[in-house]
């Protein structure tokens, strides 16, 4: 082992303090035998296209709203959508959406028809919406069309807090959407599309949850995505509703927290106490407590960041728990297909977009590898700002699909995301760190090429249509 690499060197005021980093777990995702995996197949399996970049909405959490975004408004044009086709005898779902409203364009339901003729049997075509422009005759042009999904975004049944989180729109545009489906798909005797709701959880209205869906289910609404909120804006950081603390590290730390309690040990001292030169034997008490604590941290392989576990609200937590109890029980008694994100982000990472053979277009026909890095924006991670660029593979007005999908640079990209081999950036202790806050992003801490480390959606934080 180099031991030079699980050494951290974080600089405070004028001292250096070197932290145990855990040693790096290997957990590559592989395919059944006698398979291929399916980031590794010819062509991908599941395409997610953004028809428009525009919006008929101004919500306040939305990437569109930050000042240093670089969305740029434009549709998908025939040409590009056309240029996708070769894939679609292989792809099991196409997700007609990104920062936009797919509403607004208007050769949508040419390219649902169009897929639903190309793409094999079981497979599906959906998208998300705000549904304000879903009227009947709109309704039903899209259940002629074809159309397997739709889910419409419901962050609230209440009026007022439906108009702080949703600008320009209303809770009766959303009833007005949900009866216009209901309608087209009854009149044309069709069981498709399966109507759904989103829901972005977070400390504002996640105690409506369990309404919103007892609401929607009353409405023929059959499926809930709920995720968390991703800040874009400095402001919506005390809006979130999780925990940055892996679910791994508050278990570790909670038997720790209980002896320290147990021995009269106070942690909260530790960060006053640690640069005592001159320590008291109580302090020393502290420090040693700490140090026996990261060995053990570290000689698990885990990441835990000790002023995030103090500073975790726990009544919150048991809150969201109570939360989610109750949202799975309206939703059991409503007969409503659930998915709802984790309180805690998830040790055992995955990413659902990378192992399911996923490939990203954007409207003007860049294709990406992920939601995270299709756009350029910034959020913020961690109580800091955090740069986003996107990451091109190639465009499909030089090159098809299939040959970029099969490009070294992507394939290779993929394959590195498949080891899940990165950091915790959220419970590393020398966060924030200049790998992920830079502008430019070239590399993490373990030197891995792919900012996976610090990517909510692999820990189960973040959910969409898919």
């Amino acid at each position: 082992m180099n031991h030079s690499r699980n050494l951290a060197v974080r600089p405070i005021q004028d001292f250096f303090v070197f932290e145990p980093k855990p040693p790096r777990r290997l957990t590559l995702i592989t395919a059944p035998e006698g398979e291929t995996h399916p980031a590794l197949r010819e062509w991908p399996s599941r395409l997610f296209v953004e028809t428009t970049t525009r919006c008929n909405l101004r919500c306040s959490m939305c990437v569109k709203q930050t000042g240093d975004n670089g969305v740029v408004d434009g549709d998908l044009s025939r040409e590009t959508f056309a240029a996708l086709e070769p894939a679609l005898p292989h792809v099991e779902t196409l997700v007609l959406n990104g920062i936009g409203e797919p509403l607004l364009h208007p050769q949508l339901e040419e390219f649902v028809r169009r897929a639903k003729a190309l793409m094999p049997a079981g497979s599906w075509v959906g998208f998300q919406s705000n549904g304000l422009l879903l009227d009947e005759a709109r309704a039903r042009s899209l259940v002629e069309s074809g159309l397997d999904r739709i889910c419409l975004s419901l962050d609230s049944v209440c009026p007022d807090t439906f108009r702080k989180i949703r600008e320009g729109g209303e809770v009766l545009d959303l009833e007005r959407a949900l009866a216009a489906l209901r309608s087209a798909k009854e009149k044309a005797g069709s069981a498709t599309p399966r109507v759904g709701v989103e829901f972005v959880l977070m400390k504002d209205n996640a105690r409506e949850l369990p309404s919103a869906l007892r609401w929607a289910a009353a409405r023929g609404v059959e499926f809930a995505i709920v995720t968390h909120l991703l800040p874009y804006d400095a402001g919506h950081v005390v809006k979130v509703a999780y925990d940055s603390n892996t679910d791994e590290a508050i278990a570790f730390f909670k038997p720790w927290k209980e002896r320290a309690d147990a021995e009269g040990i106070d942690l909260r001292h530790y960060f006053k106490t640690m640069w005592n030169y001159l320590r008291t034997p109580e302090e020393q008490r502290i420090v040693d407590f700490v140090a026996e604590m990261q060995a053990e941290a570290s000689a698990r392989e885990l990441f835990i960041n000790m002023r995030n576990l103090l500073d975790r609200d726990e009544s919150w937590q048991v809150a969201m728990e109570g939360i989610f109890a109750a949202a799975r029980e309206a939703a059991k008694e409503a007969g409503i297909e659930l998915t709802l994100p984790e309180i805690n982000p998830k040790s055992d990472r995955r990413c659902d977009f990378v192992d399911r053979g996923s490939a990203f277009v954007s409207w003007d026909g860049g294709v990406h590898n992920c939601y995270f890095l299709w756009h350029t924006f910034s959020c913020h991670f961690s109580g800091r700002k955090k740069y986003v660029n996107t990451r091109v593979f190639g465009s499909l007005a030089e090159k098809g699909i299939k040959d970029i999908w099969n490009e070294p640079e992507f394939r290779s990209f993929r394959e590195e995301v498949l080891r899940h081999d990165y950091p915790f950036c959220s419970n590393c202790n020398l966060v924030p760190c200049e790998y992920i806050y830079n502008e430019e992003f070239t590399h993490d801490c373990f030197v891995n090429k792919v900012p996976c480390g610090d990517c909510f959606w692999c820990m189960g934080l973040f959910h969409c249509m898919q």
